[in-house]
């Protein structure tokens, strides 16, 4: 799990973005910052949309349901806001926490996948257990963020927190919850965990399971992502990642770990997503490289 970011790292990512300031302009920079911060308003301003739907759906369904900053489990249970999926996993609210003053905004809502109403299988067994293991690391990270925030409240300056989540590429075989969390106090933070199930067998995916025993999976998808890099970066001077970095090469990205987050899309390709600075300065936000499926056709399962 990513912890927030402490002050050792927000001084890495400084120097790191001080050290390429000389390869942009101050007026490059500004607007690069500037599309940043627009696309991020964007996206809470979606979540909230998002939240709305959610709370009028709920009190359709339950004539009338006052929603709490702490909202007990029962109550959320009545609260479903996306289908059944696969025929076994629904995903619905479990909590929400919302706090506004002058200077503090929380909006959190933590998901939860119900397998509730689902026959009992050797299937349905093993996609419970998943439920519990990926519901019980998604509450310890909502709770963590929601701690950070309380712990800051009283510190000067502004401070915002925004956790959502939304269902991606659900396939036959796949899908993936993505919890979406933003961390605001004078600069933004962004970090997504990514959880695929197998709907066939109920198991979450990790990424060694997609490929045959042996196989050099890491080093070619970091091959192919470091290509995408180069490729972008060629044909965007906004753009760059830590890649080919002569002089401070312990920053360069060498290649993708089995914890390294991955989802696969609606076409069936494996798509690997890095949280803001990891790869690149932080003004490049969240980011994500498809795989294109001939590079891994051969040692795929």
């Amino acid at each position: 799990m990513t912890d927030l970011p402490n002050n050792d790292d927000k001084i890495l990512k400084l120097l790191k973005e001080q050290y390429e300031k000389p390869m942009m302009s101050d007026k490059d920079i500004c607007k690069m910052k500037q599309r940043m911060e627009k696309g991020k308003e964007e996206k809470r301003l979606l979540s909230k949309k998002r939240s709305y739907m959610r709370l009028a759906i709920a009190a359709a369904a339950v004539l009338a349901i006052l929603i709490l900053p702490n909202i007990s489990s029962a109550v959320a249970h009545a609260m479903e806001n996306i289908p059944v999926l696969g025929g076994f996993f629904k995903v619905i609210t479990f909590r929400d926490y919302h706090y506004e003053d002058e200077r503090n905004i929380a909006d959190v809502v933590i998901p939860e996948i119900s397998t509730e109403g689902s026959t009992d299988n050797s299937s349905t067994d093993a996609g419970k257990k998943t439920a519990d293991e990926i519901n019980a690391e998604i509450r310890e990270i909502a709770n963590k963020w929601i701690e950070e925030f309380k712990s800051n409240m009283e510190n000067e300056g502004y401070h915002n927190i925004m956790i959502d989540s939304e269902v991606i590429a659900t396939t036959e075989d796949y899908f993936t919850l993505k919890l979406i969390c933003f961390w605001a106090a004078g600069s933004g933070y962004e970090e997504n965990h990514f959880y695929t199930i197998d709907l066939n067998t109920g198991k979450k995916v990790e990424l060694a399971d997609l490929f045959k025993e042996g196989s050099d999976y890491r080093r070619i998808i970091s091959e192919n992502i470091k290509k995408q890099m180069r490729e972008q970066m060629a044909a965007d001077d906004s753009i760059k990642y830590w890649i080919d970095n002569e002089e401070y090469p312990e920053w360069n990205f060498n290649e993708i770990t089995d914890e390294t987050s991955f989802y696969i899309n609606g076409n069936g390709e494996i798509v690997i997503c890095f949280n803001e600075g990891e790869v690149a300065p932080a003004y490049v936000g969240t980011v994500e490289f498809t795989i294109p499926k001939d590079v891994v056709a051969d040692i795929l399962k």
